[in-house]
């Protein structure tokens, strides 16, 4: 089944659709998300962001959401603390009130979008197969479920592996050489209290050239680690995490002597270590326009973490609703405006996402990145 629209399309239901709909609904601009997801609680939806002043939040403001937004903050989580390997602290700050990157969960921060949205307006269990132009500046659309739609204004927010990007260009994200693995403890205060205490309220860095460890105290006594190893992807690939033991033991095997309270960040994970390859577009990553069709966040310029990911998606999509507004009946010069700002924009910050990944697994960790919090503080 066929469905032509003249809404425009969204592609992907995060963080950035999501906030791409949102404002475009604020301004009267029909539009529809097509989401993979069977569910708004299909799962969970990754850690906690550290939403900015300069980006996140002024896109937040424009869709008339900033007192949802305070709601959802986890006060206090922005304290850092740096821990040495045998699990003696390097530094310590406490949480600023002033912060201008307050935290909030992800997946808090997706319900609050789509709960202020219609209904109607998020098409669930939409399974991209394939993107094609079938004409000048109109694309279709088809989805798994054999179905598809047609479009004369098609955006890409469909992340790291975007079935739209390949209609503008064939370049594909790369390997970087760093994975990072998620674990979680649960109920950690009472279960794990040396390790709750060694972290404290809010993120924890313990990191040494090449292997690391972030960990967030989230919500709900919940002690959310991302393990951080510089390895191959052979290597990486070739461990079983269905096997829960197997898998921890070959991970927790790469932190031998460092102190018992961060190992069990790995060890006693209370659920499977999960792996999330880095990859990257290149840094100057572009293509050549084509009527009708443009890009938003990861799919636009997928690069390493640096906790600028879900603001850049937010801040393009509010570049691009307000560029669409301007120049509604001629979208193409919209879009061009757009990826005027969001080009030079993402270079940059692909850029200094190669600092942020060394700061952190460089030959110089932790100290730079301690450097970088006292400068910054």
């Amino acid at each position: 089944m066929k469905k032509d629209t003249n809404e425009i399309a969204i592609i992907g239901g995060g963080i950035g659709g999501l906030t791409l709909a949102r404002i475009l609904y604020v301004k009267g601009i029909p539009a529809k998300v097509y989401e993979s997801d069977a569910s708004p609680n299909a799962r969970t939806q990754g850690g906690q962001l550290d939403i900015h002043d300069y980006n996140g939040q002024i896109a937040l403001k424009e869709a008339n959401l900033w007192e949802e937004f305070t709601s959802i903050i986890h006060e206090g989580a922005d304290a850092v603390r740096f821990l040495d390997t045998d699990g003696s602290i390097l530094l310590d700050l406490p949480s600023d009130e002033s912060n201008g990157r307050p935290e909030v969960l992800r997946g808090y921060l997706r319900k609050i979008l789509i709960d202020s949205l219609p209904s109607d307006m998020i098409i669930w269990d939409k399974k991209v197969s394939n993107v094609q132009e079938i004409a000048d500046g109109k694309y279709q659309v088809d989805f798994q479920d054999n179905t598809s739609i047609t479009s004369n204004i098609l955006i890409g927010a469909d992340g790291a592996w975007s079935k739209v990007r390949k209609v503008l260009t064939d370049v594909k994200p790369e390997y970087k050489g760093t994975t990072f693995l998620d674990a979680y403890l649960y109920n950690v205060d009472e279960k794990y209290p040396e390790t709750a205490h060694a972290v404290g309220q809010g993120a924890c860095f313990a990191l040494s050239p090449n292997k690391g460890m972030t960990a967030h105290r989230e919500p709900n006594d919940t002690i959310h680690t991302y393990i951080q190893l510089n390895c191959t992807a052979e290597w990486i690939k070739n461990i079983d995490f269905s096997e829960k033991k197997a898998s921890i033991d070959t991970i927790s095997s790469q932190f031998e002597g460092w102190a018992p309270e961060l190992l069990s960040l790995i060890q006693d994970s209370d659920t499977h270590i999960i792996p999330r390859m880095i990859y990257a577009l290149p840094d100057k990553h572009r293509w050549t326009a084509k009527s009708g069709v443009t890009l938003i966040g990861d799919a636009a310029h997928l690069m390493a973490p640096s906790g600028e990911g879900a603001n850049l998606a937010m801040i393009d999509a509010y570049d691009l609703a307000n560029a669409i507004e301007n120049n509604f009946d001629h979208i193409d010069v919209a879009i061009e405006a757009y990826e005027k700002k969001m080009f030079p924009r993402s270079e940059e910050e692909a850029k200094e996402s190669h600092e942020a990944l060394d700061n952190v697994l460089g030959k110089d960790s932790p100290h730079k990145l301690i450097s970088f919090f006292k400068e910054s503080n």
